[in-house]
């Protein structure tokens, strides 16, 4: 909505005077009304009851919070919360008036969801369509989402979900018919193989504008660990200005409003720990349609511990990506990869992004699985190129990585995007964990390492997270230190430190592991 100024005046016919309340409601709109506020009483509101408010032509939907102090609003107020107040688009003192919403019409076909019925296309399209538009409280939006992730959703399910997420925000076109992206599943701590895959990609000279999100429920994503080193938060002409000027970018996908009914859900996704293959498959191709891709690459990691188990279900997902991929027009392929512990050696923003810096600097201590990986996913990518030979990619991406090229133009790419000055150091609260008897370490459990990475504050504590000292295969005695754990508040240390106390995620035995999993086609 265009923002209007609008002269404040005193409160008449039922009308409240608007304020704006300092509060970060997380992509919900939230109302605030003080109890003795009259049209409270009269309109017979409740607490978390959804309320539309209006002013001239102008409207919105929020959940009420009901106050008792006049510091918030006063009863002749009505407060919006930073998410709401900005979205409704008029200046405080505004007069305007609430009255009860009607429930978004989608929510029948929600429902009919959770009942287990087969949607359509019209529903789907309905629902992206009043999540959009802000009808949906988080209540709501986690009806749908549990709904649809215990119910699940069949193929043509997810075909019509990802058509309607990505239609309902802005598209980027780049004129160009190869724009390549690439994109892993999660479920594996590390892994920070986009940020060595697109400056490689960019410095060949292909077109790689990378938009990802953050974390849901890892200890951090791509746009978490970019953000240790640049702006990330860029607007759709930024993102063009860069793709064209320097043929790649690492950016968050939420300021450039695409697809921006999965920001919505993720939002609730998060805090609630929710991931379904289903909403997993329409939120990433949702995603890299809307940024305008033409060629992705999908990473599933297969493991014990990862997101992913068994190689039958990696199989399936390929041709759920397939099927969607090929219905809206996307050249898609899946590679299948080694989950059976973390990528690279550090999780969490920071140590992420000191991992990726040593590979770039071809330092020797830099850790040799991210190297590895990286350039088997980037070499696939440049096969995408029409002028370069079937086999030849992997060799082309280490040539451009050894002679220090990647390094360069992922520099560059920082100073575009607005380099942050702030150094790269890991949370000053740590302990180790160390083993408590010789032997071979035969596992990693992912998620327990995540997680903790997680209590210690990650992402949000850019340096928070879990250093590795040992990897699957290595030997160990007594007393080494199989890990370190960052924090940067005491009360996220002892959190991370209880749950270390209780598993560390680590298997030791005699015998070494089986050889790893090599990339699957």
């Amino acid at each position: 909505m265009n923002k209007q100024k609008v002269e404040a005046g005193p409160v008449q016919n039922g009308e409240l005077a608007l304020k704006r309340v300092a509060i970060d409601t997380y992509r919900e709109n939230v109302a605030y009304l003080h109890r003795d506020c009259h049209v409270y009483r009269a309109e017979g509101f409740q607490a978390l009851s959804k309320i539309q408010i209006r002013h001239g032509e102008h409207r919105i939907l929020a959940v009420l919070n009901v106050v008792d102090d006049d510091a918030i609003v006063d009863p002749g107020e009505l407060g919006l919360s930073e998410q709401a107040f900005t979205q409704f688009g008029a200046e405080a003192g505004a007069r305007v008036s609430a009255a009860h919403a009607e429930p978004p019409r989608s929510m029948e076909a929600v429902r009919r969801k959770m009942n287990g019925e087969i949607l359509d296309e019209q529903d789907f399209a309905a629902i992206a369509r009043d999540i959009n538009e802000h009808l949906y409280s988080k209540t709501e939006l986690a009806a749908f989402l549990v709904a649809s992730g215990q119910t699940g959703l069949d193929r043509d399910e997810i075909l019509y979900l990802t058509r309607a997420m990505f239609e309902t925000g802005e598209r980027l076109n780049w004129d160009e018919p190869l724009v390549a992206d690439k994109h892993c599943i999660g479920g594996i701590p590390g892994n920070r193989t986009s940020m060595l895959v697109v400056p490689i990609i960019a410095a060949h000279g292909m077109l790689i504008p990378k938009t990802s999100s953050r974390a849901i429920t890892s200890p951090s994503g791509t746009a978490d660990t970019m953000e240790v080193l640049a702006n990330v938060e860029l607007s759709p002409e930024a993102l063009y200005h860069l793709g064209h000027q320097h043929r790649g970018c690492l950016a968050w996908g939420g300021t450039a409003h695409l697809a921006p009914v999965d920001d919505i859900l993720i939002s609730v996704e998060r805090p609630l720990g929710l991931d379904s293959q289903g909403l997993m498959v329409a939120s990433i191709l949702s995603k890299k349609l809307a940024a305008g891709s033409t060629h992705l690459l999908i990473d599933i990691p297969v493991g014990p511990t990862a997101k992913v188990r068994h190689m039958r279900q990696a199989l399936a997902l390929r041709k759920l990506f397939e099927f969607v991929g090929d219905h809206l027009g996307i050249h898609l392929e899946v590679v299948i990869t080694d989950g059976r512990q973390p990528v690279g050696r550090g999780i969490g923003p920071v140590l992420e992004a000191r991992d990726v810096l040593q590979v770039l600097e071809n330092d020797p201590d830099a850790p040799a699985d991210l190297r590895q990986k990286s350039l088997h996913l980037a070499g696939r990518i440049l096969e995408f190129d029409p002028d370069v030979r079937g086999g030849f990619g992997y060799a082309i991406a280490r040539d451009i990585l050894e002679s220090g090229r990647a390094l360069e133009k992922l520099q560059a790419i920082i100073a575009a995007q607005g380099k942050r000055e702030s150094r790269l150091e890991p949370g000053p609260l740590s302990f180790e964990v160390k083993a408590r008897e010789d032997g071979i370490v035969t596992a990693i459990d992912n998620y327990r390492l995540g997680r903790i990475a997680r209590l210690a504050g990650a992402p949000m504590g850019k340096g928070a997270g879990v250093d590795l000292l040992a990897k699957v295969g290595d030997r160990v005695r007594a007393g080494d230190p199989l890990y370190r754990v960052h924090a940067e508040f005491k009360a996220d240390f002892e959190f991370a430190r209880q749950l270390c106390d209780r598993d560390s995620g680590y298997q030791l035995g005699d015998t070494p592991p089986p050889a790893r999993i090599e990339p699957f086609n």
